[in-house]
């Protein structure tokens, strides 16, 4: 014991500690300039695609058309709401933290002891440390008995770490993790022991504070499809302007009624203005977000979903998430070389005295997860028999020490007139405890080489009888008698192997980053599945440069002994070098670079409330599997999402074509803003809904990942894009002249060429399902809400020409059974022709 501890320092004076308080702050990080709802709505005001839609409805207020107005404004409104939760939900990353960091603490004040408020902690104070308490500060140990914690916030490992004190402690440069550290640290867990503690570091100086600022200071990746959209959106605008003015003089200047020439420009500049974007890109995101958490994973940044089909990297932690954060005995092995490796089979008598052993030499009441899988082992494997020899007593506890790697218990047994005493350590220590001759200890070694290679954690167990009145002072007083060897491991989870070869298949590289050693983190890896042809440790990371690192990234599936921070270069070496990458995680150490992936992918069952709010996946059930559920989903949404922009993009040719038409050559106006805004806000967006509702393509799973820089709008899908807008003009423009010069009135002309527009975006719709199938697939691709929305069409579309205030506002005249052949024909036709050219463009529109 410490000297410190032995004249039972009395702490600071309340005066002093509320001085500290003052000048440091408090326990706690500091609070963010958080974004309240009406500061995320103004950002959200400036995207180019909600000004639109907003302008577009102002537009109608001012001409007095209400009700299109009201249209436009309510899908504005929408997104602003949708945006505004969204982005609402990313403000509590470092309110999580500041919980964490804020435990309630017992320390000495004037000599007494207190309990207070973790954030009223300050630099000086001594912490009082006892088995099940949460460190509220970093600090250096000033008295330490048979402490053990766990750092595994900090340092993504299970298995606790010992401590010892150390007097006349110095500055240094101290990290979590590594046995017999004098420091322990704000946010770990007391699993044995007790110690008594000087408060160094609180708040933002601590290691956990210093995480948090960090990421304060990361951004996640912005959304690229809404790039993409906002971009090309932005190019239509121009063009849209320029034309619209263009219209508006020519019709102006011909016809001499400006007022309805104003309209036709407006109609003209809405119909090239693609609204239905913005909403198309929102309900898919939302709808796939409910999708994706059908597979128990939740989405809380709907952009990552759009990132899922083309990550390329992989990156995992490896306690927790391919493993289960959760230790059990793996193997025993006996000095004459006999083995059992665990599979839940009964243990044989010559390995039952070792199980007994294991689980004696533990505490009672196990809170170390090591002696949890010891007594669990225990009684699993001497199932016909009681584990522990029946009624028993505690009769003394010998702890660790720095000297000797070992602890021992001392049990009074039912029945028995002597003691039982039974130890447990590094096998060296025991070794040494059983005075084993040096032929013996070379066999100890190698054994535990040999298991420590399988990732195993390997303790020595052995057992000695004593007498009730004398005690030895030190563990080398008893005659222990070496029983065997128990190697510990944490489990990989069942089904990551399989996700591993499913990833693989997808092109998508595993890489695990863990600060376990590398011969652990090799025979993990391993067994999971991944490429093991090259190992890079922290220290090598911190002394590599960023080229250097990017370039060895390249081909390293392990990295082992890794810092927090070094997980972050590792991530954004890998960003840089041009992979789309997917880091998962569930501890604090974690939650940077969750952040600053493109898609952070946090474990929802153990994770903590930092790495689920830095992250932008959450796996509900921790199951590494629904990683490949998510990014099959995530692949199955973009290809859909694809073929809705493509049939978008298509609808629009013939609605500005047809919007043109009439003031080039001096025909009757077939548009006016009212069946613009119906056809783009109403009727596009509806048949959209198919897409969503599509099934993955056969090789979703089979095709490596789209390039990082592929455009959503290709100029493959595009000239498809234009080829079935343009044919569907020519069509419907056919169709308007030749009803007028057949003598139809201009109202019965214009119900006949919107209806056949309609009817042709429906054939455009079985167009679009797929890229890759065959003709029949048009109509018996499974799609349950294919007949449904189809219904809602035809029901919308009869309403505008049968219900006399629609067809009135669409100045619509009656049609007859012939129109409507007409009508059916050329939708028809669109469909054979656009079919028959699909095979010529199926090889560029592959995904």
């Amino acid at each position: 014991m410490s000297g410190a501890a032995k004249t039972k320092p009395a702490g600071l004076s309340e005066a002093d500690a509320k001085a500290r308080l003052a000048e440091d702050g408090a326990n706690e990080l500091p609070r963010p300039e958080r974004r309240s709802p009406l500061r995320i709505a103004f950002e959200v005001l400036r995207e180019p695609m909600l000004l639109l839609l907003l302008g577009g409805g102002l537009i109608y207020l001012v001409l007095g058309d209400l009700k299109e107005a009201l249209i436009l404004l309510a899908f504005g409104a929408m997104s602003i709401v949708i945006t505004v939760a969204q982005e609402t939900r990313t403000e509590r990353v470092l309110e999580a933290l500041r919980d964490l960091t804020s435990p309630r603490a017992l320390v000495v004040r004037d000599g007494a002891r207190r309990r207070i408020p973790g954030r009223e902690v300050v630099r000086g104070d001594l912490l009082v440390l006892g088995e099940g308490d949460r460190v509220p500060a970093d600090a250096a140990l000033v008295d330490a008995r048979d402490l053990q914690i766990d750092e595994s916030l900090l340092t993504g490992e299970s298995v606790p770490v010992r401590k010892q004190a150390a007097d006349g402690i110095a500055a240094a440069d101290h990290r979590p993790g590594g046995e017999d550290q004098p420091f322990v640290y704000s946010g770990s867990l007391v699993v044995r022991g007790e110690g008594l503690a000087l408060v160094e570091a609180t708040g933002p100086r601590s290691e956990i504070g210093k995480i948090g600022l960090s990421l304060r200071g990361l951004q996640a990746e912005p959304p690229r499809l809404q790039q993409q959209t906002a971009r090309l959106v932005r190019l239509c605008f121009l063009g849209g302007a320029v034309v619209s003015l263009a219209a508006v003089a020519l019709y102006g200047l011909s016809r001499g009624d400006w007022l309805q020439a104003l309209l036709a420009g407006v109609a003209i500049g809405m119909s090239m203005l693609p609204e239905e974007f913005g909403v198309v890109l929102t309900v898919f995101m939302a709808m796939g977000a409910w999708r994706i958490s059908q597979a128990r994973v939740l989405t809380r940044r709907a952009a990552a979903i759009e990132v899922l089909g083309s990550a390329t990297v992989l990156c995992t932690d490896k306690t927790g998430t391919l493993t289960q954060n959760q230790m059990s005995v793996a193997e025993l092995r006996l000095l004459d070389g006999a083995r059992l490796r665990s599979t839940g089979q009964r243990a044989g008598p010559e390995f039952s005295e070792l199980a007994r052993c294991g689980a004696l030499a533990s505490s009672p009441e196990p809170f170390d997860p090591m002696e949890k899988a010891l007594h669990l082992f225990a009684r699993e494997a001497l199932r016909d028999s009681d584990a522990l020899d029946g009624e028993r007593s505690l009769v003394r506890t010998y702890g660790l020490r720095p000297d000797l790697l070992a602890m021992t218990q001392v049990w009074r047994m039912a029945g028995r007139a002597d003691l039982v005493a039974c130890a447990k350590g590094a096998p060296e220590a025991i070794a040494r405890l059983c005075r084993l001759n040096d032929a013996d200890q070379e066999l100890v070694r190698d054994a535990a080489g040999e298991m420590a290679k399988d990732g195993l954690r390997v303790l020595g167990v052995a057992t000695a009888g004593c007498d009730d009145n004398s005690l030895p002072q030190l563990q080398q007083g008893f005659a222990f008698r070496l029983v065997g060897l128990v190697g510990l491991a944490d489990p990989l989870r069942p089904h990551v192997p399989e996700a591993v070869r499913e990833c693989r298949a997808a092109g998508i590289r595993v890489v695990m980053i863990t600060g376990d050693y590398p011969a652990t983190a090799v025979a993990i890896a391993s067994q999971a599945g991944l490429d093991v042809q090259d190992v890079m440790t922290g220290d090598q990371v911190r002394l590599a440069d960023d080229a250097a690192l990017a370039a060895r990234a390249r081909h390293v599936n392990v990295f082992a002994r890794v810092l927090p921070e070094q997980k972050l270069r590792i991530v954004q070496a890998m960003k840089a070098d041009g992979e789309i990458v997917a880091m998962t995680g569930d501890g604090v150490n974690d939650a940077p670079s969750l952040k600053a992936a493109h898609i952070g992918i946090a474990m929802g069952g153990r994770g903590t409330d930092v790495a689920r709010e830095a992250s932008s996946i959450v796996l509900l059930d921790d199951d590494f599997g629904s990683i490949v559920a998510a990014i099959r989903l995530g692949r199955r949404i973009y290809d859909n999402l694809r073929k809705a922009m493509a049939f978008i993009f298509a609808v629009h040719v013939p609605i500005a074509g047809l919007a043109l038409l009439p003031l080039v050559f001096g025909l009757p106006l077939i548009f006016s803003p009212v069946h613009i805004a119906f056809l783009e806000l109403i009727i596009d967006p509806v048949c959209s809904l198919v897409f969503e509702a599509e099934r993955e393509e056969r090789d979703a799973m089979k095709r490596p990942p789209r390039r990082a820089d592929a455009e959503l709008f290709s100029f493959a899908l595009v000239g498809w894009s234009v080829l079935q807008g343009a044919l569907t003009f020519a069509l419907t423009a056919a169709i308007f002249v030749g009803a007028l010069r057949s003598g139809l009135a201009a109202d019965e002309a214009r119900a006949l060429t919107f209806v056949s527009l309609v009817i042709c975006f429906v054939a455009l719709v079985l167009v679009n399902r797929s890229f890759s199938t065959s003709f029949a697939s048009a109509f018996f691709r499974p799609n349950p809400a294919l007949a449904w929305i189809f219904a809602v069409v035809a029901a919308v579309l009869a309403t505008t020409l049968l219900w006399p205030p629609a067809s009135s506002l669409f100045r619509f005249g009656p049609l007859h059974a012939d129109d409507l052949l007409v009508t059916l024909g050329a939708g028809l036709l669109v469909l054979i022709v656009l079919e028959a050219l699909k095979p010529l463009w199926a090889r560029r529109l592959r995904f």
